[in-house]
């Protein structure tokens, strides 16, 4: 939070404390907003990178500027800074930063800057080529191989990076200011995005639409979609469909390219999934069990006929009770499970209490929210679907022992 007189001060980036000290260029301010508990200049909000430097960006926090003070630095609407400042201040930031120290805000103040300049190059460097942002690996790889050489994917988190919880940062909002078409996966996996999405331009696409979700329980036992609806080959080919379908619609000129590598891509799928079938057809019926930390392969156990088992429903609840441990202990014993398994973004710790406990075996890791770096076992997603089918394949087939 950033005011340029002593009654207003709540946070200066450059440490002043009161009038006397300011260094800005822009004087102190006349007018006063309040919000709440908090005070914002309405003449100071200026965009630095409009204004060749002159006039410092000034960074409120999670308060909604009306446009005419967004507006009020004479640049024009499209004004691709503007919509960053406009997205940092309703999303970027927890509350608990209100109450930090003087220095918690200067630094959020200069970190945003500095995602603002990285915007002053971006579709020159891609060749002019449209931006698709997606929330996270596996929807990012799909897009690259429906989009192949006409589009640039970013997403949002990294390889190896949990998608429940996540908190986004600053160049998080610099890549959706500057995006062309948003990817997200919906069935509120990424419940941090909806704000982002809310605030930006670019056409939006929720990739599991048309996809009949799989019910799971919720942290207070109330019913609620299954998020990790791309772990089914099946559903997966609706994904990349529903990439196809917007692209098209982005870029209409290149439909037919994006019609042949959606075909070619879902066949690929497709092969993966018929391969997982005909391996699991030796296993007895009681003993097609797939039990995990997660409950994330809801619609992979559907799709393969497997009766699932998991230690907590979702990766952002993954504090196990005695209950949830108990009852998974149970149903090792009374289905004779073979194997278990833990994904590659949580700690194995509680499985393998489990394993310890039923003399039963720990058939490895499988990757779900994430795929790995591109020298890590699951690079892309056809990745992911083939180590996963084998991971389970070894273990419920015993070829691991």
């Amino acid at each position: 939070i950033h005011a340029h007189h002593g009654e207003c001060i709540t946070f200066c980036p450059f440490g002043a404390v009161s009038a006397s000290q300011c260094q800005l260029p822009c004087h102190p301010c006349r007018f006063c907003v309040d919000e709440g508990s908090v005070q914002i200049p309405k003449n100071c909000c200026r965009c630095f990178k409009c204004h060749g430097g002159s006039v410092p960006l000034v960074v409120a926090v999670r308060i909604r500027l009306a446009e005419k003070e967004t507006g009020g630095c004479g640049c024009q609407p499209s004004c691709p800074h503007l919509k960053i400042l406009k997205l940092a201040i309703v999303f970027v930031v927890p509350k608990t930063l209100l109450r930090a120290t003087r220095l918690a805000g200067a630094i959020l103040a200069l970190t945003l800057v500095a995602a603002c300049a990285e915007l002053g190059s971006s579709h020159e460097e891609d060749g002019g080529r449209p931006v698709v942002l997606t929330t996270f690996t596996v929807t990012a790889d799909m897009a690259r191989n429906v989009g192949g050489e006409h589009i640039v994917v970013e997403s949002i988190i990294n390889p190896g990076v949990e998608v429940h919880g996540y908190e986004p940062t600053p160049k998080d909002i610099a890549k959706a200011s500057r995006a062309d078409l948003i990817f997200d996966n919906g069935l509120s996996l990424e419940a941090w995005f909806e704000k982002f999405v809310a605030q930006s331009d670019a056409p939006h696409t929720v990739l599991t639409s048309g996809i009949e979700p799989i019910a799971i329980a919720g942290r207070f036992g109330e019913s609620k979609p299954n998020p990790h609806a791309w772990m089914s080959p099946l559903n997966a080919q609706t994904y990349v469909d529903n990439i196809a379908a917007a692209l098209t619609d982005l870029m209409p000129e290149h439909q037919q390219d994006f019609e042949s590598q959606a075909a070619t891509y879902k066949s690929q799928i497709q092969a993966v999934y018929d391969q997982l079938l005909a391996d699991l057809a030796s296993i007895p019926a009681e003993q097609r069990a797939l039990v995990t930390c997660e409950g994330a392969f809801s619609y992979l156990a559907r799709d393969a006929n497997l009766t699932e088992k998991y230690i907590w429903p979702v990766n952002a609840e993954q504090q196990a009770t005695p209950q949830q441990v108990t009852s998974v202990i149970e149903f090792v014993h009374r289905s004779k499970v073979d194997a278990v398994f833990c994904e590659s973004t949580v700690s194995d710790k509680t499985m393998q209490q489990i394993v310890a406990e039923t003399g039963t075996h720990f058939g490895g890791v499988l990757y779900v929210d994430s795929l790995s770096s591109s020298d890590g076992p699951v690079p892309t997603y056809l990745d992911l679907l083939r180590h996963d089918a084998d991971i389970i394949v070894a273990g419920l087939t015993a070829k691991t022992r």
